[in-house]
Parts: structure tokens; C-alpha cells; sequence
């Protein structure tokens, strides 16, 4: 048995998976990017469909806990992978309390102040075995998940953008997720530094296994945009035979998509990936009453057909996830994919 300094099985890790694979394998390949709320809402309903679940991930986050890992460590910013992880986490006693405990935040007068639990655990395991995605796989061992997280690159990332200010004046650049998500301005271009980073393996090769690709809902340019600027992530995307979705954002964003329509939204992910087409575009079904001229958008941007029903939750701006697996389901059903439903 090969253990690394730490007391880390290496061979016990890939025995799990495997298993784990053998005992999950109702229901459709499902991939679902994004990150944040968003993702989340969206695992959380997908995970009632399928246990053959990934999430990929965005890793540019440079505020709050994970910015200040992110400085002082190097590495990914665990934040967003970390929600992904408790998503996926399952109902039972296990994981509820596992979920509490790596969203716990520590409240001090100290450097721990604001820390996450789980984004403390996160990068521990990545200093203790040097990979990325062995760290997550360990902690979605850990939770019980029903579903892998992966990130979208091995390295970590810094969204730029081009932003023209609402009340007038020249285009500036806003460099950093944490600057670009509060900006007040009306974004144009998106790029990422690197422009060219590598995606990981592990990711392009769920997206080539998968039945199901799914982007969205979330913040816009931050974390649903970014996916499709990894070249190799994109290309994935785009010549893959699975059926794809893209689930938009509820309308009244704050910040950076705040004067934007939903139409405007779909205008603006075509000029970022203009050979992207989508089998579906699911909307809500009150947003959608409020733009009339969403299908057409929908139909020539991206050859997708509109799909309309009720997935707001009570809380404002927020999905109800199992108004959301509703929709998957009988999105997926039309399609002839078989789910598996455990209501």
C-alpha cells in the first residue's frame, strides 16, 4: 500500500472511484457548468435524475475566502468548487451534516475570519497530494456525493473585460471576477488571462462521455461565459453529439447584468462562441411572457428551441431546483434520454 506524507492511500483513491462508478450508473452522463448559486441550484436538481452527475467548474474567483487562498497558497480558488462539492451532497444525516460543516464560515477577530470550512480542506488535500482534482475526488469521497467536481482548467484564471460605463465616457478594463462582478458598467468583450490556458483532461473526457451537457444558470460573464473562452474546453463543447441546454438567469440581476434583457444575454454568448449551437434554451416561463422576441433569438443564435415553464423559486433571483428537475425531466424524456427519478 503507497501512502504520501500525510498518511494518504495513493491506491485506495482509484479503487473507490471505480466502484462508485459501478454502483452509480442510473440514469443519463450528465455535465452541468457553471459556478456559484447558480451551478448549485442547477446539480441540485440534476442529482434527482441521474448518478452519473459532473460539474464543471469555473476557477477565477479572486475575492473573499477563496481570493485570499488563492494569494497566499497559489493554486485554484476552492470557493466555487467547494458549493459544487455540497450540492452534490445527499439528504440523509451523512450528508447534511458534512454540507453544514464545509459551508461553515468562521466568525473572528483573527486571519480566519470569513475562512470556509470546506475551502480550508480543499487546500489542504491539494498541498498534501499535488493534484487538483485527486484533492476533489477525496473530498467528494469524504461527502458521500452523488457526482464528481471538476475544474474547467489546472490553473488558476483572471477574467478581463472590456466595460463601457452607463452614464457615458470611454471603455474601460476591468481586470479580476471579484471587480467584474459588482461592475455598474455595461460589459462588451471577455477574455481570460491566460488566453489560452489548458483544461483538465478529466474534463474534456466527461464532456466526451456525456449524454447531457447543460450551461447555466449564473453570473453571466464570471461564470457561465468563462467555460467557453478554454479553447480546448470549447471545442469539446461544440463537437460534442450530447444533447445541450442552456438554462438562463432569472431577470433583476444586480451589477454586471443589470440592464441586460434576456435577449441580450443570448447576443452576448453567441459574439463569445459563435459556433455554439443548443438542442434547448430553458427560460422561465413569466421571463419569457415579458420578452416576446426570446424564441426567435434563441431559434437563429443557436438553432435551440425555447423552452418555457415555471423554475422561479420564492426568494427572489433564485431557481427552485425541483421546479428545475421537473423541466430537465421532461426536457430528457422528450429528447428519448431515460432518467432516473428519485422524487
Amino acid at each position: 500500500m503507497t501512502a504520501r506524507p500525510g498518511g494518504i492511500d495513493t491506491e485506495e483513491l482509484p479503487l473507490y472511484l471505480a466502484q462508485r462508478d459501478r454502483q452509480r450508473s442510473g440514469g443519463p452522463a450528465i455535465v452541468s457548468f457553471g459556478g456559484g448559486h447558480g451551478l448549485y441550484a442547477a446539480l441540485r436538481a440534476f442529482r434527482l435524475l441521474t448518478e452519473s452527475l459532473t460539474a464543471v467548474v469555473t476557477v477565477a474567483d479572486d475575492g473573499g475566502s477563496s481570493g485570499r487562498l488563492r494569494e497566499e497558497l497559489g493554486g485554484l480558488p476552492p470557493g466555487d468548487l467547494r458549493m459544487a462539492l455540497a450540492a452534490l451532497c445527499d439528504d440523509g444525516e451523512w450528508g447534511r451534516t458534512w454540507r453544514d460543516v464545509i459551508q461553515h464560515r468562521f466568525q473572528s477577530a483573527g486571519p480566519l475570519d470569513e475562512h470556509s470550512v470546506g475551502n480550508l480542506l480543499i487546500s489542504a488535500l491539494w498541498q498534501l497530494l499535488g493534484d487538483h482534482v485527486e484533492g476533489l475526488d477525496w473530498m467528494a469521497r469524504l461527502l458521500r456525493t452523488h457526482g464528481r467536481v471538476l475544474p474547467m482548467s489546472s490553473v488558476p484564471l483572471v477574467i478581463e473585460a472590456d466595460v463601457e460605463l452607463r452614464s457615458g465616457g470611454p471603455t474601460s478594463v476591468i481586470r479580476g471576477q471579484s471587480l467584474l462582478a459588482a461592475t455598474s458598467g455595461r460589459v462588451d468583450q471577455v477574455r481570460l488571462d491566460p488566453v489560452d490556458p489548458p483544461a483538465r483532461q478529466e474534463t474534456v473526457e466527461a464532456v466526451g462521455r456525456a449524454q447531457v451537457l447543460n450551461l447555466g444558470p449564473g453570473s453571466w460573464y464570471t461564470s457561465v461565459m468563462p467555460h467557453l473562452l478554454v479553447p480546448e474546453l470549447e471545442r469539446a463543447i461544440v463537437e460534442s453529439h450530447a444533447l445541450k441546454c442552456l438554462t438562463l438567469n432569472l431577470p433583476g440581476a444586480q451589477a454586471e447584468t443589470a440592464d441586460l434583457t434576456l435577449v441580450d444575454h443570448l447576443e452576448s454568448l453567441h459574439a463569445h462562441a459563435p459556433r455554439l449551437r443548443f438542442d434547448h434554451v430553458l427560460v422561465d416561463s413569466t421571463a419569457a411572457a415579458d420578452e416576446p422576441g426570446l424564441e426567435q433569438t434563441a431559434l437563429r443564435l443557436f438553432g435551440a428551441r425555447l423552452w418555457s415553464r415555471p423554475v422561479a423559486a420564492r426568494r427572489p433571483r433564485a431557481h427552485d431546483s425541483l421546479k428545475l428537475a421537473a423541466c430537465y425531466r421532461d426536457m430528457l424524456i422528450d429528447a428519448g434520454i431515460t432518467v432516473d427519478e428519485q422524487w
